[in-house]
C-alpha cells in the first residue's frame, strides 16, 4: 500500500487553485471554530453579525444574498441569533412584510469579543506574512470572488 507524503498528495493537485483554495478553507474553517468554540459561533454567524452591526436595518432577503445562502436558510439562522438574543427583528413601516435587523447590546458585545478573537485566529494563522503579502492575498481573493462568470 503506498502511503501519500501529507503535504503533497499530487503534483497536479498541488497546481491547482481550486485545491490549494478548498485546503486553505478547510485549515482556516477549522482553527475559526476552535478559536470560537466557547462563543458557540460559526463562521456564518459570524459574518451575520458582522454583516448586521455594519448595516443596522438589513433585510434577511439581503443578508441571505450576502452571506451566499438561500432566504429559506436564513430564517432558522436569524431565529438562532434572535434566540440567544443577539438581533431583533423589526417591522419595516413601508412594508410590513419585511423585516429590518439590529443588534442588541448583548449582539454588540458577543460581535466585539468574537472579533477580537478572530482578529487573533487570522493573525496566527497569516503569521508568516507581511503585511504587503496580506493585502495581496486579500485582493487576489475578492478578485476572484467578484468574478462574473
Amino acid at each position: 500500500m503506498t502511503k501519500i507524503p501529507e503535504h503533497h498528495p499530487s503534483p497536479d493537485l498541488e497546481g491547482l487553485i481550486g485545491y490549494n483554495l478548498k485546503r486553505a478553507y478547510v485549515t482556516v474553517s477549522d482553527d475559526f471554530r476552535r478559536a470560537l468554540k466557547h462563543d458557540n459561533l460559526s463562521p456564518r454567524l459570524f459574518s451575520a453579525l458582522a454583516l448586521v452591526k455594519a448595516h443596522p436595518g438589513l433585510s434577511q432577503s439581503a443578508l441571505a444574498r450576502q452571506l451566499g445562502i438561500e432566504r429559506s436558510g436564513i430564517v432558522a439562522m436569524i431565529d438562532e441569533l434572535e434566540g440567544r438574543g443577539y438581533v431583533i427583528r423589526k417591522p419595516v413601516p413601508q412594508d410590513r412584510r419585511r423585516q429590518a435587523l439590529q443588534l442588541t447590546p448583548a449582539g454588540e458585545e458577543a460581535y466585539k469579543i468574537a472579533l477580537g478573537k478572530v482578529q487573533a485566529h487570522e493573525a496566527r494563522l497569516l503569521g508568516g506574512l507581511d503585511a504587503g503579502q496580506r493585502d495581496a492575498l486579500i485582493s487576489i481573493l475578492q478578485k476572484i470572488r467578484y468574478q462574473k462568470t
